[in-house]
């Protein structure tokens, strides 16, 4: 995973494929679409089987490889992570050479779960295996992984796993399609570690099996409930290679919760997943929050990092403030959505310290207003809180969404939240939603102290005192009649 640049790469790797598309499209014959994984499970099931990720709304991913030794510096560049080996065009044969000076001494499973439990996290997903194709786990894929070729000599996956189910959190693994490290992906260019477009059809088999390999020990060794794939904008892995791969590991676990991008992102719609297009239960949107959400029925996270790069860069701190998280959070949650969010630990196995601090501020936010996230649903409300440029496009060259950080909702049966992010003049006014108040008081208010409130149809008048309770968000808690 990538920032800007891995939208420039994504960017790049569209016009070849597109190109090789073109190329075949005079002999290429019609294919009917396979029916959809989905289709085998009522909604009912599938309902239950993505309960606890539902209630659970936010969560840690962690980047973490041979890319957090050079700490994002190399030969004058200090803008490096995850992305180092493509980037810099560095030969595999010294690149693996990360792998000896890989010595994560000082990590600690436990700590590391503490810092997610106090940020108010509720699950963990972290690399096993990233673009690079180094595997942090003692795999029987291949032998460039942490337990073969470190001084370490032990996978990091299971203890995490471990001390995760200890505190009563969830455990997922990240997993790339894509390997730079793997033969079976020729390059395309001279400095180059992947081919976007081709592969031999008998490399490709053989790469898939060696993939099941690996993928089937994380299910059964590290008993991962969250299957989260990436690099899968190959042009050679297509939706009915993800149909495959989605139905085994279902087999293996038919509790497992597997993201949209084990199919082919070009190939499947996000917005149509209820509806069987696509494979996966989840999608992800990447650094960026859907403008209004999606329909009922389409399960989904936005991933984002904490500052500038998945991986560790000792140069990069961009922190996002306390407030902008606990927005993003609350913004995404009135949307139906989760909030997975990134840190890079250093090669040493430590998170870095002002990571640390921020979530533990966050943690402090949701201790008191954590009722208000977990376990919700979108807002009752209609209406759009911000609107489209005019003049700013996005990276798709669309006009840019806008927010309005003025306030949002999330709701339970009986209950509506109201996160008041600008803090109205002595009354929050709304007439846009169809809930029927019976009482109303702030949430960070110990005793809950009545608030007085008129209604009138929908339009609802609630009285609130002269200054908020929390700067960055005070919570307005409206009791429902259903």
């Amino acid at each position: 995973m990538k920032i800007k640049t891995k939208l420039v790469h994504r960017a790049v790797l569209m016009s070849l494929i597109a190109a090789a598309a073109a190329a075949q499209a005079q002999t290429a014959k019609p294919t009917v679409p396979a029916a959809p994984v989905q289709a085998a499970e009522t909604p009912a099931q599938r309902d239950a089987r993505m309960a606890w990720w539902r209630e659970a709304r936010f969560g840690m991913f962690i980047h973490w490889g041979l890319y957090a030794v050079p700490g994002g510096e190399w030969n004058g560049r200090k803008d490096l992570a995850e992305w180092f080996m493509d980037e810099t065009g560095i030969a595999r044969a010294d690149y693996e050479k990360f792998a000896a000076q890989f010595n994560p001494t000082k990590y600690d499973p436990d700590e590391w779960v503490r810092i997610a439990k106090d940020a108010g996290m509720k699950y963990i997903v972290i690399t096993s295996k990233h673009h690079e194709g180094f595997a942090m786990w003692d795999t029987k894929g291949t032998d460039y992984n942490i337990a073969k070729r470190t001084p370490y000599g032990k996978g990091v996956l299971k203890p995490l796993a471990e001390a995760a189910r200890r505190a009563g959190l969830h455990f997922g693994t990240y997993y790339s399609i894509m390997d730079w490290h793997d033969p079976s992906q020729s390059p395309s260019q001279p400095g180059k570690h992947y081919n976007p477009t081709k592969m031999d059809p008998a490399k490709k088999r053989a790469y898939i099996e060696e993939m099941k390999t690996e993928l089937a020990e994380l299910v059964r060794e590290t008993h991962t409930e969250v299957l989260w794939f990436d690099g899968e904008w190959m042009d050679w892995w297509t939706n009915e290679d993800g149909r495959e791969l989605y139905t085994f590991l279902r087999k293996l676990d038919p509790n497992l919760i597997i993201n949209n991008r084990v199919g082919n992102s070009r190939a499947g719609s996000l917005a149509g997943m209820d509806k069987g297009e696509g494979v996966g239960d989840f999608g992800t949107p990447e650094q960026n929050i859907p403008a209004r959400g999606f329909g009922p029925g389409v399960y989904w996270e936005t991933c984002m990092t904490l500052n500038d790069h998945w991986g560790y860069n000792k140069y990069d701190d961009h922190w996002k403030s306390t407030e902008v998280v606990v927005r993003n959070l609350v913004d995404i949650a009135s949307k139906g959505g989760n909030y997975l969010l990134n840190v890079g630990p250093e090669a040493s196995g430590v998170i870095p310290a002002p990571a640390v601090a921020r979530l533990r501020d966050i943690g402090g936010w949701l201790k008191v207003n954590g009722e208000s996230i977990y376990g919700t649903g979108p807002t009752p409300f209609a209406g759009d809180h911000g609107g489209y440029s005019t003049s700013e496009k996005n990276d798709d060259g669309k006009p840019k969404w806008i927010p309005k950080w003025d306030w949002r909702a999330t709701s339970k049966k009986g209950k509506v939240y109201v996160h008041l992010f600008e803090w109205p003049d002595k009354t929050f006014h709304v007439d846009a939603g169809d809930v029927q108040a019976k009482s109303a008081y702030l949430l960070a208010d110990a005793k809950h102290a009545p608030l007085k409130f008129t209604q009138n149809g929908k339009t609802l008048d609630v009285q609130l005192p002269e200054k908020a309770l929390d700067p960055i968000d005070t919570v307005l808690v409206i009791e429902t009649k259903d």
